[in-house]
């Protein structure tokens, strides 16, 4: 009976959300709190208005959580307009408040190499920079390869390249703890490996930052 409550409840809350809205994420998230915490309250109920007490906690920390991804991502933005610009990276937004940063390995490492770039390290800095301002997230990084090259050494070469990054965000101010490599190797293509710009499109490092959240913190540290 709490699940189809639940359901309902956010099924409801939803309805409200327009697609189009700019501050959907924002909204979302305070209504699913909202539909969450109403439950919660419920739950346990003493007749003593428990029900009212769940739904404003709960929806305080859904649209908590919305704010708190949008302006992080306002801020990554702002730091990384210059890199946008020549794309070098791609800032963005998913469905489950996730952000991805995705950055292409012609600017952050030699071929056949896991050592960074120098001249890609003040862009490091920046994303060190904001996420030490939002310590509520946990940050997975997640090397690709092309086809070019054997299956193992591919999946070598990805995972060393994002124990890179990892360790030069750690580095720079980025709690260890909250960071977490790991390489697809050739397993993940987004475009063909035919060609050379497919090739390109395939060899990369990804970063998915992940909010905490109340209640289902566990989430934030399972692989994107």
């Amino acid at each position: 009976m709490k699940k189809f409550v639940l359901a309902t409840l956010i099924a409801a809350a939803l309805t409200g959300c327009a697609a189009d809205d700019p501050n959907k994420r924002t909204k979302t998230g305070a209504a699913v709190g909202a539909a969450a915490g109403a439950l919660l309250g419920y739950a346990v109920d003493d007749g003593t208005g428990g029900v009212v007490a769940g739904a404003a906690v709960g929806a305080l920390a859904g649209a908590g959580v919305g704010r708190y991804m949008d302006n992080q991502q306002r801020e990554f933005e702002q730091a990384l307009a210059d890199e946008q610009a020549r794309n070098e990276l791609q800032i963005q937004q998913l469905e489950n408040e996730t952000l991805k940063i995705d950055i292409a390995s012609e600017v952050s490492f030699d071929f056949d190499s896991a050592s960074l770039k120098s001249a890609f390290t003040p862009t490091l800095n920046k994303v060190a920079d904001v996420l030490q301002r939002y310590p509520k997230t946990v940050i997975h990084v997640v090397g690709h390869t092309d086809s070019v090259g054997s299956e193992s050494y591919n999946q070598r070469l990805s995972e060393r390249r994002a124990q890179s990054v990892a360790d030069y965000l750690a580095s720079h101010g980025v709690e260890r703890s909250r960071l977490y490599a790991t390489g697809r190797g050739e397993l993940e293509p987004r475009a063909t490996n035919e060609t050379e710009a497919g090739r390109q499109l395939n060899r990369r490092v990804e970063l998915f930052v992940k909010p905490i959240v109340e209640g289902q913190e566990s989430e934030a540290y399972q692989a994107p």
